[in-house]
C-alpha cells in the first residue's frame, strides 16, 4: 500500500491546513517541493550571469554551462516552431516554465515516498487550460476581431458549419493536453508501485529508467503541443 510521505510528521499540520481549505495535500505538497528545488536551481545556475552583462565560455562543465545549453536549446525548440517575430522569446518565460516544472513532478514519482503531482488531473488540467486562454488571448491580441475568421473556414458559405467543428476542436484541445499528461504518468507511476511492491530490489530498476524516459517524453510533448497552439494562434485565416 502506497503510504503517505509526512517526513516523520513534521508536514502533517501543513496538510491539515491544505485539507481544511479542500486541497489535496500529497500533490500539493509534492509540488512544493519541486518548485523549491527549480528555485535553488535557478539561484545557483544563473548566479554566474547575474554578476556580469556577459559571461565568456570556460570550457568546463557546470551547473551553470549546462543549463545554458538547456535553456538555448529551449529556446531554439520553441523559435523554430512559434515564427512571429519576437514572441517565441516572450512566451519562453512560459513555456520554458511549463518544462522545468513539468519534467520536475514527473521525475519525482520516481523517488521513493513521493508522488507525481502530474498524475493528478486537477493539476494537468490546470496547465493546459493555461495554454488554452494563453493561446485566444495573444491570438485576439494580434489580430482583433479579425480572430473569429479562424473558426469560420476558408469560404464563408461553409462558416455554419466549420464554426462548431472549429469550436469542438480547440476546446478538446486542453483535455486532450491534460489527459495524455495525466493518463501516462498514472500509469508508468502505478506500473513501478506494482513492481516495487513485488521485489524491491533489482526488479523495478528497467521501469524506473522507462518512467524517466515517459517523464521526458510527456514533457516535450506537452511544451510542443502547448507551442503548436501558440503558433495557429499568431497565424492569420486562409
Amino acid at each position: 500500500m502506497e503510504k503517505d510521505f509526512t517526513w516523520g510528521g513534521l508536514l502533517k499540520p501543513l496538510e491539515h491546513l491544505m485539507s481544511s481549505y479542500g486541497i489535496d495535500p500529497k500533490p500539493a505538497i509534492d509540488a512544493l517541493f519541486v518548485s523549491l528545488g527549480l528555485i535553488l536551481l535557478a539561484y545557483f545556475a544563473g548566479r554566474k550571469y547575474r554578476k556580469t552583462d556577459m559571461v565568456e565560455p570556460d570550457g568546463k562543465i557546470s551547473l551553470a554551462n549546462t543549463m545554458e545549453i538547456v535553456i538555448s536549446g529551449l529556446m531554439n525548440l520553441f523559435s523554430g516552431i512559434i515564427k512571429h517575430p519576437g514572441t517565441a522569446r516572450k512566451l519562453f518565460f512560459m513555456l520554458g516554465t511549463f518544462a522545468f516544472f513539468i519534467l520536475g513532478n514527473n521525475l519525482i514519482g520516481l523517488i521513493p515516498g513521493f508522488n507525481p503531482p502530474t498524475d493528478q488531473f486537477n493539476v494537468t488540467i490546470v496547465l493546459a487550460l493555461i495554454t488554452f486562454f494563453t493561446a485566444h488571448f495573444i491570438g485576439i491580441k494580434i489580430h482583433g476581431f479579425a480572430y473569429i475568421k479562424k473558426f469560420m473556414g476558408p469560404i464563408w458559405w461553409i462558416a455554419p458549419l466549420m464554426l462548431p467543428i472549429e469550436l469542438i476542436s480547440h476546446l478538446v484541445r486542453p483535455l486532450s493536453l491534460s489527459i495524455r499528461l495525466f493518463g501516462n504518468m498514472t500509469g508508468d507511476h502505478k506500473v513501478v508501485l506494482v513492481f516495487t511492491s513485488l521485489l524491491a530490489l533489482g526488479l523495478p530498476i528497467p521501469f524506473m529508467g522507462l518512467g524517466i524516459f515517459i517523464a521526458f517524453l510527456q514533457t516535450f510533448v506537452f511544451i510542443l503541443l502547448s507551442s503548436v497552439y501558440f503558433q495557429d494562434a499568431l497565424e492569420k485565416a486562409h
